[in-house]
């Protein structure tokens, strides 16, 4: 034990000095039994493993375990996580494009973003992740996991896949690509009925949501809108906060409460908005609606500014900060929890929706067994000249939760034109 009593007392002081306003009562009691216990098992280590291991590499991984313990969102960073972490939040980065954290062992896959190899290959939120090539994921840390679904673009990866639905695990191979994610697409519904979608909350979101209600917007003024913030696994907390005030032109949009002075923050509404506020406004989430998304849902849902139509979202009430360290290295840890307008903590919560609608598709078995004859069902009739399908029926097919807010927002529409 001798040998490492400087160990010991290097680890105490520096336990001492990280944050003396918040540990001043913790400081002057130093678990020194845990100090020993952690000197013993690095000793042990470090005699007995098969094969040597550095200094360094055991208290690296000692400060990895640490952080990661705390919470599924917490992380030690090295240089490469900096800079992995910055294109994210920039939206230009490689990989498969999808948010995951781990439950019960294994991968979960928290939302596949648009447009990414993901995406399409019919990764969906919920799917629990079991190999990673050969490699099983059981025992594996999240950051381990994200290491091999990471690697070179063009480059093929294979997933085994547990999904609630089915039997039994399915496998999906997914080519690794360069990500390139707008966070907004928008296009009308109908004449008048305008559907935007954020896909993450990236630093750019607010502004391109300006121009996403600027063209749906272009021809007519809206009667009515659709914010589709299905499977968005969050992303930037300012960005969220513009996305709510542009539907709001008064009060709170969010706090924060923590331990840190600068993590206490409360984030208002300014008087102008980019939608009208007697516009109705349908937003649409999931269970893989998380992070910014739920503090989006939660503003305007609090604010009554719109209805929340979908299912329960994930959950995730929680603020991460970066805190720099020595050698281009960093923890992400969490250090507040933030809370809608009326005081409500979404944390493992999540946001329940003012409508609730199930995913699902209508086919032949929902339909009536006998239907009445229509005039376009006799023979010889007038054609309309109009061939289009029907915007309801088209909806219906592609996405019913969509085809359902659709309907409620022209039923809005003509209460409030009344």
């Amino acid at each position: 034990m001798r040998k490492f009593r400087p160990l010991m007392l290097s680890i105490a002081l520096a336990a001492t000095a990280v944050t003396p306003s918040l540990q001043a009562e913790e400081s002057a009691q130093l678990p020194l039994e845990e100090l020993r216990m952690f000197a013993e098992v690095f000793g042990r280590i470090k005699s007995s493993y098969v094969e040597p291991v550095s200094d360094r590499q055991l208290l690296e991984d000692a400060i990895r375990g640490m952080v990661a313990g705390l919470d599924p969102h917490s992380s030690y960073l090295v240089p490469e996580d900096f800079s992995s972490l910055q294109e994210h939040t920039s939206g230009r980065f490689g990989g498969l494009g999808i948010e995951v954290g781990m439950k019960d062992g294994m991968v979960h896959v928290i939302s596949p973003i648009d447009d990414t190899p993901a995406s399409r290959a019919g990764l969906q939120a919920g799917d629990l992740i079991i190999k990673i090539d050969d490699a099983p994921v059981q025992g594996m840390g999240l950051d381990e996991a994200v290491d091999l679904l990471r690697g070179e673009i063009g480059t093929s990866v294979r997933l085994s896949i547990l999904r609630e639905s089915k039997e039994a695990p399915f496998e999906v191979e997914i080519e690794r690509a360069a990500i390139k994610s707008s966070s907004v697409k928008s296009r009308l519904l109908a004449d008048g009925y305008g559907y935007v979608r954020i896909s993450q909350f990236q630093a750019n979101t607010g502004e391109e949501l300006a121009e996403a209600i600027a063209k749906v917007s272009e021809k007519e003024p809206l009667k009515g809108l659709v914010l589709d913030l299905r499977n968005n696994p969050g992303g930037v907390l300012q960005a969220a906060v513009d996305v709510s005030d542009a539907f709001l032109n008064e009060g709170q949009i969010v706090y924060t409460e923590g331990r840190l002075d600068r993590s206490e923050l409360s984030f208002d509404a300014r008087t102008e908005t980019q939608v009208d506020m007697s516009t109705p406004l349908i937003v649409l989430i999931n269970g893989g609606s998380a992070s910014a998304s739920e503090i989006v849902a939660g503003a305007l849902q609090d604010q009554k500014r719109a209805v929340i139509m979908g299912t329960q979202s994930f959950g995730k009430g929680s603020v991460q900060t970066i805190l720099p360290l020595a050698g281009d290295r960093g923890v992400k840890i969490t250090t507040a929890r933030y809370f809608t307008p009326s005081g409500r903590s979404i944390q493992a919560q999540g946001i329940v929706p003012d409508v609730v609608v199930e995913r699902r598709s209508l086919n032949d078995a929902d339909t009536p067994a006998v239907e009445l004859i229509r005039e376009r069902d006799l023979a010889g009739h007038l054609e309309n000249g109009d061939e289009s399908k029907p915007v309801a029926e088209e909806l219906n097919a592609e996405d019913f939760q969509l085809y359902q807010a659709y309907t409620l927002l022209k039923a809005l529409s003509i209460v409030s034109s009344r």
